[in-house]
């Protein structure tokens, strides 16, 4: 009997995340039910503790260090895990940072595909067909401001949005992973074509985004859900794990 491929998951992580270590898992441990990959989870940190322009350039300027430490341990794909630290240097940053990070693990002799979330989120919407989105953000109403000029951009309207205005990057953290579930009912959602159950990678909302979905029919992603989906897609694998909304169906 062949034993099991193992893949390595490799994530640049801000030091006050608590989010991404635990809700990718989540997802790829749920997917080893029912496929035949097992995957180990590697993490790298930035230092940030408030969710500001300021200290999101400054921990961006630590991700090259992060790149190479992971690389170190010869990981399968890379995903930074800050979607708005990738939004706030400029449109398209995404694209600039991806192909940085991965020369990175080039020159350390640990090729690796680098996900962000950040397009990660622009790409998962593309991928299910998505023009129009409304979407929840914990952020204040500037940062969430810029998630939406830089979703623009790229071609999706946000019809709608709700920012909670949470400043400290551990509070966003200490949310209820299922109150997105209530909140996105204040969201106007007519004439959308999906909604974003968390535009930010430490705001808790896996347990939220089926249901989401089943409540309104709608496509539900969120930040955690669509860097899943683009790892799977670099290591070449199905991205396909029940119970984690439409875009890990299977049919994208």
């Amino acid at each position: 009997m062949n034993a099991p491929r193992i893949l390595r998951i490799g994530q640049i992580v801000p030091s006050s995340n608590t989010t991404m270590e635990t809700e990718i898992p989540t997802i790829l441990r749920a997917r080893e039910a029912v496929a035949a990959e097992r995957f180990t989870f590697h993490a790298s940190r930035m230092r940030m503790k408030k969710v500001t322009k300021e200290e999101l350039a400054a921990m961006d300027a630590d991700s090259d260090r992060c790149a190479l430490e992971l690389s170190d341990a010869r990981v399968d794909v890379l995903g930074y895990a800050c979607l708005v630290a990738i939004m706030s240097m400029g449109r398209g940053y995404h694209r600039l940072s991806e192909q940085r990070l991965h020369r990175r693990t080039q020159e350390n002799g640990g090729p690796a595909p680098v996900v962000t979330s950040a397009g990660a989120l622009v790409d998962g919407l593309h991928a299910i067909g998505a023009k129009k989105v409304s979407l929840l953000a914990p952020y204040m109403k500037p940062l969430t401001q810029l998630v939406i000029d830089y979703i623009e951009h790229e071609g999706i309207e946000v019809v709608d949005s709700i920012s909670l205005e949470i400043p400290d990057n551990l509070e966003v953290g200490r949310q209820d992973p299922c109150a997105p579930i209530e909140i996105t009912r204040r969201l106007n959602t007519a004439g959308v074509d999906a909604i974003v159950a968390s535009a930010c990678v430490q705001m808790p909302s896996l347990p939220s985004v089926q249901p989401i979905e089943d409540r309104t029919g709608l496509p539900v992603v969120s930040s955690s859900v669509a860097t899943t989906y683009m790892m799977l897609k670099r290591l070449g694998l199905p991205a396909a794990v029940p119970g984690f909304g439409a875009l890990l169906s299977g049919r994208y």
